[in-house]
């Protein structure tokens, strides 16, 4: 269909039913019904929240409210604000020029009013695409009522001759220059009382007093907020008046599920390196590599030491995941690997991307974020283990240690070197199948395996590794850290004078 350019053929587009006239919540409502009709996704990219945060959304939609999505750190707030975009027309006619969007129909600004008067049917119509109606605003302390709603502009009064009074003196802040499609605001308590009552009084009684003097504008605006519960207290609060004023108040969770942890940061990280691909060989990350690094944040949410009122973000995993694959890829450029496949010790090379995104309490922060994050990850991996070897029978393999057995491999320890070192370990294979290994898997696949099954064994305390990466029995570990005394022995520091006993 060729759009209208001017408002007469407009009007006859809208009374012949080919271009719709209507509000943006009606707007919003209409595509939402028109996407459930047809079985659609709501917000493609958005998991895990199916059958919680998407359906109340949906109802505040459809009951054409505003909305405030409360949720902790990493709980892909923002992103289900710009996802509401989707939900707007493809194109929506405005007043050519104009700085506010104005409906052609019935013209909010004085500019475009007298536009109107002056050009009747022949006022130009552009087309406002979908992108350029959702209008994003991190809140800060520093905004001002002037970014938010506008301010008089002295050079624009006195280029046209104007009254510092006159609304043609006024230049639009960013909620007017949204009118007609989506106001979001990330962080909503960040911003000052005075901006959140400027907001509240524009949208509920459609005017506001720009230094002094009253500026009508009965704005068509959704609005979208987001904030962290704990910003109520910590760093600011919503005023009661813009509070009260939010019809749906939508709350965000973390991932409920070990699966729906794994498809988000599946989604998320970047794991395909280039490396690998100019090579013509897929980077590999076992699922239970990617198991264990989800545990990480499930354990850390659970954790005393760990401030759970902050949140653990789900950027943890997505950020230790991609450090576990650089340090994958560093090993299999120092050995000529291919393809590149992560073990689950590459977890252990991954630790700054762990610690920072914890906030301690006051128990974790006198033990350190390095010891806190490590008693995370052998507890990770004593999760994923035990749910991948849920009552198998690890006893030849742990008996080999017993019987003196002993093999050093760390992180950067090439896979050739390490299958050679285990080939000997009777009932490993069987182990290894069960990691969904086959012996003709490539050797940094098998080798991913082997190492998944000595660090579970740790985990589980049935064998142990040194800090010089040996693994062995552990009873033969105990024995070398409490060596028996011999009662003659002098006790260092005394000069023989005395003996233990």
């Amino acid at each position: 269909m060729q759009r209208p350019t001017v408002l007469g053929d407009l009007r006859r587009a809208v009374d012949a039913g080919r271009v719709p006239r209507r509000t943006v919540r009606q707007e919003l409502r209409d595509n939402l019904i028109d996407k459930l009709g047809r079985g659609e996704t709501l917000f493609p990219g958005i998991i895990g929240y199916d059958e919680s945060v998407i359906p109340q959304i949906g109802n505040a939609i459809l009951s054409r409210h505003d909305l405030i999505i409360l949720g902790l750190r990493g709980q892909a707030k923002t992103r289900i604000l710009r996802a509401l975009a989707d939900l707007l027309d493809d194109e929506l006619p405005v007043v050519a020029g104009c700085e506010i969007n104005c409906d052609p129909h019935a013209p909010l600004c004085p500019a475009c009013r007298a536009r109107a008067r002056e050009e009747g049917d022949g006022l130009p119509v552009a087309w406002l695409p979908r992108s350029q109606r959702f209008v994003e605003k991190l809140a800060t302390p520093d905004v001002t009522i002037a970014d938010m709603i506008g301010d008089i502009d002295p050079i624009k009064a006195a280029r046209g001759g104007l009254q510092l009074s006159d609304e043609l003196a006024v230049h639009y802040g960013l909620l007017p220059r949204a009118n007609r499609g989506i106001f979001a605001v990330n962080e909503l308590p960040d911003l000052a009382g005075k901006i959140q009552v400027g907001l509240f009084n524009i949208l509920q009684e459609g005017d506001v007093q720009i230094k002094g003097y009253p500026v009508r504008l009965p704005l068509d605006v959704m609005m979208a907020f987001t904030a962290n519960p704990e910003d109520y207290t910590a760093r600011g609060k919503i005023v009661t008046p813009l509070k009260d004023r939010i019809g749906s108040e939508i709350r965000t969770h973390y991932p409920e599920t070990r699966s729906d942890a794994v498809a988000i940061t599946r989604q998320e990280a970047w794991v395909a390196r280039e490396a690998a691909a100019d090579a013509g060989d897929d980077t590999t990350v076992p699922l239970f590599v990617r198991e264990t690094v989800e545990e990480i944040a499930f354990q850390a949410r659970a954790d005393k030491r760990v401030d759970g009122r902050s949140g653990v973000s789900q950027r943890l995993p997505i950020t230790c995941l991609e450090n576990v694959m650089s340090n994958a890829e560093r090993r299999a450029l120092a050995a000529g690997e291919r393809p590149v496949v992560a073990r689950v010790t590459d977890i252990y090379a991954a630790l700054p991307s762990i610690t920072g995104k914890l906030e301690l309490e006051y128990e974790g922060e006198l033990k350190g974020a390095d010891l806190v994050a490590l008693d995370l990850i052998r507890g990770a991996v004593r999760r994923a283990f035990d749910g991948w070897f849920d009552g198998v029978d690890t006893t030849t393999v742990v008996e080999w240690f017993e019987m003196g057995g002993a093999l050093t491999a760390g992180d950067m320890t090439p896979a050739a070197e390490l299958l050679q070192q285990v080939a000997e370990i009777q009932g490993l294979d069987e182990l290894l199948a069960r990691a969904g290994s086959r012996p003709d898997d490539a050797p940094a696949s098998r080798a991913a395996a082997v190492d998944f099954v000595l660090e579970g064994l740790c985990a589980q305390r049935k064998i142990t590794r040194t800090d010089e990466r040996q693994y062995q029995a552990a009873e033969r570990v105990r024995r070398n850290v409490q060596p028996e005394l011999d009662p003659r022995a002098p006790v260092p520091g005394q000069g023989g004078k005395k003996y233990y006993n």
